[in-house]
Parts: structure tokens; C-alpha cells; sequence
């Protein structure tokens, strides 16, 4: 079992710029892949950016040169530094985890949410 625990969320005036944390902890070896997905109001979670175990990164179109996400590995932990927010970046934003719970494991054995932290970015 991998537990997932979320911070940072908050209201920001468009233009500013907020600091998400998410840390890993239980069962893990290794962890190939982190990531941030937002869900807007009536729409689908979407990926904002992933970060793999070799530091390479893919961000959505949209916030490509906003927002950077990194990890410290040996804390288990990803981050998400957003800035010059803007009011369609409203919405719940999830970490992701994927990857090894043992050195036994051939593949990647778990995939875990966090429980999703508010962001709100008024006009």
C-alpha cells in the first residue's frame, strides 16, 4: 500500500502563482513516473505535467512555461511550482504515482491518487 498526501492548493488572484507538494510513503522500491492531473468543474482530469525517474518531463501545452514540476527523490515527494496563474488553471489538481513496491518486482506494481487539493484562481 502506498499512501499519497497532497498540499498547497489555495485561492490566488490571476497572475499569481502557488506551490504544490505531494508525498509518497509505505510499500515503494522505486518510483518510475510522478505526475499532477487537474479536473475542472464539469470537465475530465487532464494531465498538467509528469516527471520520470530519470528527471525527463512532459508538460500539457497549456501551461508550458508557467508551471514546473520536480521531485526529490529520495523523499518520495513531487512538486508542481505554478505561476502567472490564470483562472482556467481552477480546479482540482491530483498527484499520481506509478511504480515498484519491491526489487523483486519486473514492472511497475502500483499506480496511486493523491486525494486532490482545490486550486481556485479568480480574475
Amino acid at each position: 500500500q502506498v499512501h499519497m498526501v497532497e498540499s498547497g492548493g489555495g485561492l490566488v488572484q490571476a497572475g499569481g502563482s502557488l506551490r504544490l507538494s505531494c508525498s509518497a510513503s509505505g510499500s515503494i522500491f522505486s518510483i518510475d513516473r510522478m505526475g499532477w492531473y487537474s479536473r475542472a468543474p464539469g470537465k475530465q482530469r487532464d494531465l498538467v505535467a509528469v516527471i520520470r525517474s530519470g528527471g525527463d518531463t512532459d508538460y500539457a501545452d497549456s501551461v508550458k512555461g508557467r508551471f514546473t514540476i520536480s521531485r526529490d527523490n529520495a523523499k518520495s515527494t513531487v512538486y508542481l511550482q505554478m505561476n502567472n496563474l490564470k483562472p482556467e488553471d481552477t480546479g482540482v489538481y491530483y498527484c499520481n504515482a506509478i511504480g515498484r513496491s519491491s526489487p523483486t518486482a519486473w514492472t511497475t506494481d502500483f499506480d496511486y491518487w493523491g486525494q486532490g487539493t482545490q486550486v481556485t484562481v479568480s480574475s
